[in-house]
């Protein structure tokens, strides 16, 4: 068990079915927070779901396209309406489409769109349903998933994602200036390579030179993300706001 760090704590984590929303999850339920669990993946949801309430937890968990305005709507105000107000939302779900997204010369355009509906346009989606319960329930957390590929050039041939990825970072820090007044904090968490079913995709050579420019030498795992995104949900960073904090080995310190 936890410290109670989220004792009372009302949540919802989208990309919740698996990876770093799922540890998320885990992690926000272990230290006394509700979670609700949102994904596209009805499997992954309830294996999340059914987990949390396994070990003591409690959760409610939504299929929802994070893309698409009603569905994303719903899920957080049903949410929302069941738990009487959120306290912390984390706006997770992203795609990162391998073998599709490519320099800009040869990216095809469905290809950019759909990797920034999900990756900026679903960001904001859930920011703008997700703060409106923050604002009825009287302020709390947002904590984004930015990317280093959204600070720095350091994914050529991924033009749709980096550019994803920098439009959050840019989000976070326009909305925490927006909402300060309101007692409602907004940060970004920045892993770095991290052993998720996302970047499992990248393997042999190709995995050996991005371990090799980490200087901790290693992939980082969901849960060592997930402590970030609680510390950033938790009252022990109230004096943070608009900030984008790196979980990424020391990739982006070189």
């Amino acid at each position: 068990m936890g410290d109670g760090r989220l004792e009372g704590k009302r949540a919802v984590v989208t990309g919740g079915g698996s990876g770093i929303g799922r540890a998320t999850a885990f992690r926000f339920a272990d230290e006394g927070a509700r979670v609700g669990v949102i994904d596209l993946d009805e499997g992954g949801v309830h294996e999340t779901v059914a987990e949390i309430v396994a070990g003591g937890g409690v959760a409610r968990g939504t299929v929802a396209d994070v893309t698409m305005e009603g569905e994303i709507g719903a899920a957080i105000g049903d949410t929302a309406a069941e738990w009487d107000g959120l306290d912390v939302v984390v706006p997770n779900a992203a795609v990162q489409l391998f073998g599709e997204d490519d320099r800009a010369d040869r990216l095809e355009l469905e290809v950019w769109g759909r990797t920034l509906g999900v990756n900026l346009t679903g960001v904001f989606l859930t920011c703008k349903h997700g703060i409106r319960a923050l604002l009825e329930s009287g302020g709390g957390s947002v904590v984004c998933t930015g990317s280093p590929t959204g600070l720095f050039g350091l994914a050529p041939g991924f033009d749709a994602y980096s550019a994803s990825k920098a439009g959050v970072h840019g989000l976070v820090r326009v909305l925490a200036i927006d909402y300060a007044a309101d007692g409602i904090r907004v940060n970004a968490v920045v892993p770095g390579f991290t052993e998720t079913p996302l970047v499992r995709q990248v393997t042999g050579s190709e995995r050996e030179a991005l371990l090799h420019r980490i200087p901790l030498g290693r992939p980082g795992s969901p849960q060592e993300v997930a402590s970030m995104i609680l510390f950033l949900a938790s009252d022990d960073s109230s004096y943070a706001t608009g900030g984008i904090f790196c979980v990424d080995g020391g990739l982006t310190a070189i």
